[in-house]
């Protein structure tokens, strides 16, 4: 595989996830690339840095999509923005350690669609349940099957 790099939709990413990223980038000397509207702090590393874009619907969503590259790796919750990484042929984990890929992308996004319809409509659907060890656990075994294969 050739030199990937790993994308982050920082605005929303749970800060175990982050720190995850933080220390494999510099052991496994990956490029990690966190994409915000919002200043993320983020330790001095050769491997990671940071890209702030304007304040707007989707912005970091498109710079994510418009500058990755098939092979790498997004992290993000956003099923929108996973199904343009999957579509561009990039590997794409959710922060609570879902893995999408073109076998299950499509599901997701129609269930996602779905859920916005009846939010649409007036339908107290509720908010995702708060990020639990579980999450992070789950995430951890996915990043690092994913590290295994670089």
């Amino acid at each position: 595989m050739s030199e990937v790099t790993i994308w982050v939709d920082a605005d929303a990413c749970p800060n175990p996830v982050k720190e995850m990223i933080f220390r494999a980038a510099d052991r496994k000397s990956i490029k990690a690339i966190f994409v915000a509207n919002q200043l993320i702090r983020i330790p001095p590393s050769p491997y990671l840095s940071c890209i702030r874009v304007e304040q707007g619907f989707d912005v970091a969503d498109d710079y994510i999509v418009n500058h990755l590259n098939a092979g790498d790796l997004v992290i993000t919750a956003d099923i929108p923005l996973a199904a343009d990484a999957v579509g561009k042929e990039a590997s794409v984990i959710n922060p609570r350690g879902e893995r999408y890929g073109k076998n299950n992308i499509g599901q997701a996004l129609s269930m996602r669609n779905f859920m916005d319809e009846l939010r649409g409509s007036g339908v107290q659907t509720g908010g995702p349940a708060g990020y639990s060890q579980t999450d992070k656990h789950k995430f951890a075994q996915s990043f690092d099957s994913w590290l295994a294969k670089v």
